[in-house]
């Protein structure tokens, strides 16, 4: 018989448990399912009242028709729950259509759509980079006429910095495939160092906040590089980064939020203050270890958070642990084109300085091509200490001395 419990769906795809749903929710009290991929099946809850795969969680048409069969075994789901930025707005469709949303598709729009979100953040009088529709090579040349060489290329819709392109030149720009299938904006670059402000907004003001500065970029990590990144001691920068992130925040929602603020500072301006410029922001938990070293270092679970957020009720509160450590992680990429086999692997916890936790895959284990881009890659290391200068010392001499080497599936090299 369906309907005895109430019925809560769960849409999924990492294979790591950074978001450990059976201590957030009763899975006895609650018929919980989830709609999970072939990669993401393997942390799925043991207690999960039913488990099935699709190929991708953000294909609306297929979870449409698969969670329709989940009704009717389970009754009409209570509430439907997505916490990978690129299902976001999946579940919020579904909810709306099964009455059951905490937030409107219409809602999230601004912090997936990047046009609309850069402009909304312009008109609340913070600073952005020159930005504008580009919807073929030529308005993209007239942009850089008025705005220079380079310029940076991107998805109005995406996320992990995929489709990003930096380009500098006309000769660049002339070599890029254009088929107008996907929506792109095209923005001035800004040379100064990335941050990303984390943590829980509660619909007024920040209900817990880190800053964190990038050491590397996340394009350049795609390119090949390795990313990382240390969580910011200096005050003067955290204080304008955090006030800065309210400002971004009540421009784009009155409503509960995690988020994850990507932003650019200035501290060479003359002026004696850092100067902030928004890049962007989404929804949602910050990606790579920042939910991990959120859990080990400050003590608190940034997804439990925004699942509370999901279902419609309040996160809980913040208590930060008395003794404050800094935080700071690693990510090296895939040492060949995924999916690919390891062949090779040094670990590097237990060094000094060095990482206090590392994700690391053996010899013979297959890095595949799944969607959480930044969960499946060369190596994950999570760092803490006692100052900033501490753990960039520790990740950059990681960043040198790790080794992971691997070949393509299929490859018999």
């Amino acid at each position: 018989m369906t309907g005895l419990r109430p019925h809560i769906v769960i849409l999924h795809r990492w294979r790591s448990r950074c978001a450990t749903y059976e201590r957030y929710l009763d899975h006895h009290a609650h018929a919980v399912t989830y709609l999970t991929t072939e990669v993401g099946m393997a942390s799925v809850p043991a207690q999960a009242a039913e488990l099935v795969i699709v190929q991708a969680t953000d294909d609306l048409a297929r979870v449409r028709e698969e969670l329709k069969g989940l009704a009717v075994r389970h009754g009409p789901p209570h509430a439907i729950v997505a916490l990978k930025e690129d299902d976001l707005v999946t579940a919020a469709q579904l909810a709306a259509e099964w009455n059951c949303g905490a937030r409107s598709p219409a809602e999230l729009r601004p912090f997936r759509d990047k046009y609309p979100m850069v402009q909304t953040v312009s008109r609340a009088g913070l600073a952005v980079p020159a930005t504008a529709e580009a919807p073929d090579p030529s308005v993209i040349r007239s942009f850089a006429r008025v705005h220079g060489w380079p310029v940076v290329l991107k998805p109005r819709i995406g996320s992990s910095s995929e489709g990003v392109v930096r380009i500098d030149c006309d000769e660049q720009l002339a070599a890029l495939p254009f088929d107008g299938e996907q929506p792109q904006i095209v923005q001035s670059l800004n040379p100064h160092p990335v941050y990303h402000v984390d943590g829980v907004f509660d619909g007024r003001d920040l209900l817990c906040w880190k800053s964190s500065r990038y050491l590397n970029t996340c394009l350049e990590f795609r390119g090949g590089s390795p990313l990382g990144s240390v969580e910011e001691d200096r005050p003067s920068i955290t204080e304008a980064t955090g006030q800065f992130a309210v400002r971004v925040l009540r421009a784009l929602t009155s409503a509960p939020t995690p988020f994850h603020l990507e932003l650019f500072v200035d501290t060479t301006n003359g002026t004696g203050e850092p100067l902030c410029t928004f890049l962007e922001v989404g929804a949602r938990v910050g990606g790579a270890e920042i939910p991990y070293v959120w859990q080990d270092v400050h003590g608190y679970d940034l997804m439990e958070a925004a699942f509370r957020i999901a279902l419609g009720e309040r996160p809980s509160s913040f208590r930060p642990r008395p003794a404050t450590e800094t935080a700071g992680w690693l990510l090296v990429p895939a040492p060949a084109t995924r999916p690919c086999v390891v062949t090779g692997i040094t670990p590097m916890t237990g060094r000094r300085p060095g990482p206090y936790s590392e994700e690391l895959l053996s010899p013979g284990d297959v890095l595949p091509d799944a969607g959480a881009y930044y969960e499946h890659v060369g190596g994950r290391f999570r760092f803490r200490g006692p100052t900033s200068e501490v753990v960039e010392e520790a990740i950059r001499i990681t960043a040198r001395d790790f080794r992971v080497t691997g070949r393509a599936c299929g490859d018999a090299r």
